[in-house]
């Protein structure tokens, strides 16, 4: 990956759906270059997907939480791994070392809601414990920057 495949990177996570011409102008290539460059990219598996970035509020899922999960037994496994995706209010998902075997990322429509989630975390097999942070306030959340700044 070289400087013009980072710039094209920083271009596609300010704005995903701008036409490969914006994309070229911005890099100074043409169209084609950079729909192969772009076609590479995916291959690669340097770009995983394409998003839309939605308001969480907006669509009913203001309560942002932070939950580490304590287990009596090793999390990293498939059942583990399904039991959670399973979960649509879980955002995130991650085998941890520390205190605790998994941190996971949830977003839940009322503090009711949350309660019920983290009910339905204890139903997996093997979880003992969780300590749970509400987030209060986001001052930002981005993603990678691909130019490294």
């Amino acid at each position: 990956m070289d400087d013009i495949d980072r710039r094209l990177l920083a271009e596609l996570q300010r704005d995903a759906a701008q036409p490969y011409s914006a994309l070229a102008a911005a890099v100074g290539l043409s169209t084609g270059a950079v729909h192969e460059r772009v076609r590479k990219l995916r291959e690669q598996g340097v770009i995983r997907r394409t998003t839309v970035d939605v308001d969480p509020v907006s669509v009913g899922r203001g309560v942002l939480a932070f939950v580490m999960i304590e287990a009596n037994a090793w999390m990293g496994d498939r059942p583990t791994h399904e039991a959670l995706a399973a979960l649509p209010e879980v955002e995130e998902a991650h085998v941890v070392a520390g205190p605790a075997s998994l941190l996971v990322k949830i977003r839940a429509g009322s503090p009711e809601q949350l309660q019920a989630s983290l009910r339905r975390l204890f139903q997996i097999e093997g979880v003992t414990g969780t300590q749970t942070i509400v987030v209060l306030e986001t001052f930002f959340d981005r993603p990678p920057d691909p130019l490294g700044r």
